[in-house]
C-alpha cells in the first residue's frame, strides 16, 4: 500500500524505514515515519513535541540502531554553555606542552601559540563530536526547552550550516551530515527562528491498538489477554487528572511487573493492582487519589462521572 501523499520509490523508502525502526523496536505510525524520512532526505533537523514519556528520545536511539549509525546525545539543561555543548581547550595538555618545552633542550622545536591553540588541543563535547563523525551519525538534542534562549542562538550555525566556528582555528565543517532530532517537551516557548530551521512533528500519546503493539512487541512472551487489559487500564488513566501523566516506558514497566508476578491478566484483587501502581503513578498526589473504589472503577471500564458524560457530547457535537 502506497502512503498518501508519495510517490512509489519515496513511499518504498519510507515503508523500509518503518521496517528498520520496527526491527529496532520502535513502532512509527504512518505521518511519523514519513517526516522522519522527509528530515533525512532533506538533511533537515526535526523537531519533537510532546508529553514526557510519549517515545521521542527512543525515536532518535532506535534510527541510530536502525542505520547502524553512532548515536550522539546532548542532554539540555538550564545554564547548558558553549563548553559544555560543543568544546572546551584542553588546558591541562596546553599547559604542560608548553612547560615540557620550557625544560627542552637548546634547538628544541619550540612550542607557538598557534600549536598549542589547534585541533589536537581541542576536546570535543556533543555537539562538535556529532558533525566530526566520519560515519553515519544521530545527533540527538534532548529536552532543548530545558535550556536557556541564548543557547538556542548558537544552536542555529549548527543546525543551519551544519558548522562550528571556533575563534582560534576557524570553522569546522561536518565531514558527514548528521541527521538531527530535537525534543521538546514544552516547559517554555522555542524561538521561531529554531523552529524555521526544523522540521516539525508533534508525537501523542499512542493509540490503543498502537500501545498493545509496542508493549506485545517489547514483551513478546506476556499473555495477550494481560497486555490487553494493562494498555486498556493506562488509556482509561491518562484521562484522569493526573500531576504526571504515564506514558510507554510506564506502561511497559507496568506490564512487566505484572508479568513477573505471574498474572495473566488484570488481577481482580484491588490489593494485588495497588502494589504495583508505583510503576504507573510517580507522584504522591496521584498515588493518593488512586484508591481501591477509583481503581476499580478504572478496571471494569468507567470514568469519573461528568468525564464520560461530557466525552460523549462532544463526540456528539462532531457527528
Amino acid at each position: 500500500m502506497t502512503t498518501p501523499g508519495l510517490s512509489a520509490q519515496p513511499a518504498a523508502e519510507e515503508r523500509l524505514l518503518r521496517e528498520r525502526l520496527q526491527r529496532s523496536g520502535y513502532l512509527a505510525d504512518e505521518d511519523l515515519a514519513t517526516t522522519v524520512w522527509l528530515a533525512s532526505t532533506l538533511q533537515r533537523p526535526l523537531l519533537l513535541e510532546g508529553d514526557a514519556g510519549v517515545g521521542k528520545t527512543a525515536l532518535a536511539t532506535a534510527l541510530a540502531q536502525s542505520q547502524n549509525a553512532t548515536l550522539v546525545r546532548l542532554q539540555c539543561f538550564e545554564g547548558l554553555d558553549l563548553a559544555q555543548a560543543a568544546y572546551e581547550w584542553n588546558y591541562g595538555r596546553q599547559l604542560m606542552a608548553i612547560r615540557l618545552n620550557e625544560v627542552g633542550q637548546e634547538g628544541s622545536n619550540r612550542v607557538r601559540e598557534a600549536d598549542v591553540f589547534s585541533r589536537d588541543y581541542l576536546l570535543e563535547r556533543p555537539l562538535l563530536r556529532a558533525i566530526s563523525q566520519p560515519s553515519p551519525c544521530v545527533l540527538l538534542i534532548d529536552e532543548v526547552d530545558r535550556a536557556d534562549e541564548a543557547f538556542e542562538a548558537f544552536l542555529l550555525e549548527v543546525l543551519a550550516e551544519y558548522q562550528i566556528t571556533v575563534p582560534e582555528i576557524g570553522t569546522i565543517r561536518a565531514t558527514h551530515i548528521p541527521q538531527v532530532i530535537l525534543t521538546s517537551n514544552g516547559t517554555r516557548e522555542l524561538s521561531d527562528a529554531l523552529r524555521r530551521r526544523c522540521l516539525y512533528h508533534y508525537l501523542d500519546y499512542p493509540t490503543l491498538a498502537r500501545e498493545i503493539a509496542i508493549v506485545k512487541s517489547a514483551l513478546p512472551d506476556a499473555d495477550t489477554r494481560l497486555v490487553e487489559d494493562a494498555v486498556q487500564f493506562v488509556q482509561r488513566l491518562r484521562r484522569e487528572d493526573l500531576a504526571k501523566i504515564p506514558g510507554i516506558a510506564e506502561t511497559l514497566d507496568w506490564v512487566r511487573a505484572l508479568f513477573q508476578m505471574r498474572h495473566t491478566h488484570l488481577p481482580e484483587d484491588m490489593s494485588a493492582v495497588l502494589g504495583t501502581l508505583g510503576c504507573l503513578l510517580k507522584t504522591r498526589e496521584d498515588r493518593f487519589v488512586m484508591g481501591p473504589d477509583r481503581l476499580r472503577q478504572l478496571v471494569e471500564g468507567r470514568r469519573t462521572v461528568g468525564v464520560a458524560e461530557n466525552s460523549n457530547e462532544q463526540a456528539k457535537v462532531a457527528v
